[in-house]
This record gives C-alpha cells, structure tokens and sequence, in this order.
C-alpha cells in the first residue's frame, strides 16, 4: 500500500552537475558582478519549500506569454497596422511609424560613432555606437560593451543617427541575401531583377493589398482571375492620385524597399 504520506517527505533532487568543461552561458556572463551572490541568498530563501522549482516554472510560464504577445505583434505589423492603435502603418526598409497614435519602430546605425546625442543649453555632443531612450526619457549611450554615458531628459536637445552609404548598401544586400520573394500567382521564387518582375498593389476588399509577379505571364494571368473594380481600376491607376480604400503602403513609385513582409518569406 502507498504512504499517503510519501509525497510529504520526498527528498529533493540532486542538483545538476556540469563538467568543468563547460563555460557559463552568455546570460549567465552578462549578469551584474553581485548577481550570482544575490541569486544564492534568494534561494536559500526558498530552499524551505523547493521554491527554486516553482520560480522556475513562473519564469518559463511568462516566457511562454511573452513570446505570445510578441508573436501576435509580428503578426500585426506584417499586415501593416500599428500594434498599438490598429491603424495603418507608414512602413518602410528601415522604419515604421503610425501617425495615428506615434508608435514608431526603426533601425539605428551599428558602425562606431553611428550616434551623436546634443545636449541642452551647452551645446555639448557626446558621440557613441548606439543610444537607448529608456524610462522617463532618460538616454544611454554606449560605446562597445558598456554604457558611456546617461542623460535626464532634460539635458538632450536632439539625437542625430549618422548613417553611411556603405552601411545602408551593406544592409539592403543582407536582407535581398537571406529573403526571398513569391510569385502571386504561381508561387515560385522570383527576384526584383529578373525580367519580368512586376509588383502591384490593388484593393479587391476595402484595404489596399500588395502583389508580386515573376512574369509577364503571371501578371495577366492573375489580372484575368482577378480584375479590379470599375471605379478604382487599381491595375492601372497609381494609388497616390486614389482615396478609395485603406492604405497599407506608399506608392509603388518606391519599390521594393517599402515591400510588405508577409510577401517575404526566409530561405530554407
């Protein structure tokens, strides 16, 4: 017969050893210098109660949550809407803003002295690899691995981003390297520089969708099957001059660099 009372004394499980081979993680690494003493007197806490397991499984439960929220926000911004408001999104290679709300997210420079933060009444610039605006307005600036410089609020006039050409280069050419794009209509893999290419976009609903083609071929068979409302006649007018739907996207005038992510699939 079972002890009813087994579950009650239980011993704990040995901890798990790892051979002296093996160096700590990243995460572990990039903890503060008195994390790990912290972590050890938070333990012998909860050793009482087996709490480090029940912490554990806390942490992985909000982990999951997190990843969900981010998930559904991925899926948001791939329609093109504000993940805060709903509203359409001005998007683009390197950033995306809402003028509805002023949500806003874009790219920064990663080459040293990509950033150059002006303070008030001084004049002063103080330069850095990156710069973060964090709680209260408050600004950190960094430059390798550790944070040069912090600012109230109140001491930054402006923030400049010095971006060069080669970098914007370099760039585009890592995202045409790792995406790919699919045809509308057949769904092979195309390329903006094969001949043929066509991008379109057109409403057959009430908001404005994008399209591309890796042929002719395709292009008119797709416009056969699908053609365009009389009075928008979307295949042939430019959507800057037309009200008549909800905007996803700025005219097609720009190409490929304002190309809608759900069109872009990664390489396998």
């Amino acid at each position: 017969m079972k002890n009813p009372f087994s579950s009650l004394f239980r011993s704990r499980p040995a901890a798990p050893t790892l051979p002296e081979s093996v160096s700590p993680t990243l995460s572990e690494s990039l903890l503060g210098d008195d994390a790990p003493d912290k972590f050890k007197s938070d333990l012998q806490m909860l050793e009482e109660d087996e709490g480090d397991a029940l912490v554990q499984e806390e942490a992985a439960r909000e982990i999951r949550d997190a990843a969900k929220l981010s998930l559904k926000r991925l899926h948001v911004l791939q329609q093109g809407r504000c993940p805060q408001c709903g509203a359409a999104l001005d998007q683009h290679t390197f950033y995306s803003i809402c003028d509805a709300c002023g949500w806003c997210s874009y790219s920064m420079p990663r080459r040293s002295g990509g950033v150059r933060v002006h303070t008030m009444h001084t004049g002063e610039v103080l330069e850095g690899d990156r710069c973060f605006v964090v709680k209260d307005g408050v600004v950190l600036i960094t430059r390798g691995d550790v944070v040069y410089a912090r600012l109230p609020a109140r001491a930054v006039e402006w923030i400049e981003y010095s971006w060069q050409d080669g970098e914007l280069d370099e760039r585009r050419k890592l995202i045409n390297e790792r995406l790919t794009l699919s045809c509308g209509w057949c769904g092979k893999e195309t390329s903006s520089e094969k001949d043929g290419f066509h991008l379109v976009q057109a409403a057959f609903g009430s908001t404005q969708e994008r399209f591309v083609f890796c042929s002719d071929e395709c292009y008119e068979a797709f416009r056969q099957m699908y053609p365009s409302r009389v009075h928008r006649n979307c295949y042939e007018r430019s959507c800057e001059d037309c009200d008549l739907c909800i905007k996803r996207y700025s005219d097609e005038s720009e190409g490929l660099r304002t190309l809608a992510k759900d069109l872009i699939v990664l390489k396998k």
